[in-house]
């Protein structure tokens, strides 16, 4: 079975190799893609429907209902910033549903602590060939399919 996996943030995406971060730009969690984002405050929201079973200001895990898990890391080292600027809308342990809010946060106020505002969007634990039609170089709105994961 294939879950779409949506971007968690408007902005434009690009490999992972252009994380500012050998953990995913090497893909060490797993293979995935990343998002700019655009500026100014707004929503990150759930990837895929699922449960949210790691949550942090500036990251969370969605476990698909459908398989697998995908990890949304909002910005890099934004870990330093000990949830300043980023507003939590569910718990851990939370059902959620495809583009529902988990976080509200200011990718240009992350970047002018001098953070890097990348989003990561990962299959944890997934072999590469698992993700197929990855959009890279585009244009996306919070929702829009980044990936296919095969589960």
């Amino acid at each position: 079975m294939s879950t779409e996996v949506g971007s968690p943030v408007a902005g434009l995406t690009t490999s992972l190799s252009d994380v500012p971060d050998p953990v995913f730009s090497q893909a060490m969690v797993g293979p995935g893609v990343a998002v700019k984002p655009s500026g100014g405050e707004g929503d990150a929201v759930a990837p895929v429907a699922g449960q949210v079973v790691t949550l942090h200001p500036h990251a969370f895990v969605v476990a698909a209902s459908t398989g697998g898990a995908v990890l949304v890391h909002l910005g890099i080292d934004t870990v330093k910033l000990k949830g300043e600027g980023f507003t939590l809308h569910v718990g851990k342990g939370d059902a959620v549903e495809a583009g529902q809010k988990i976080i509200t946060w200011n990718p240009t106020e992350v970047e002018a602590q001098g953070y890097s505002s990348i989003c990561p969007v990962v299959a944890l634990d997934a072999p590469a060939e698992s993700l197929a039609d990855l959009r890279e170089d585009t244009q996306v709105l919070p929702g829009d399919v980044l990936f296919n994961l095969d589960g």
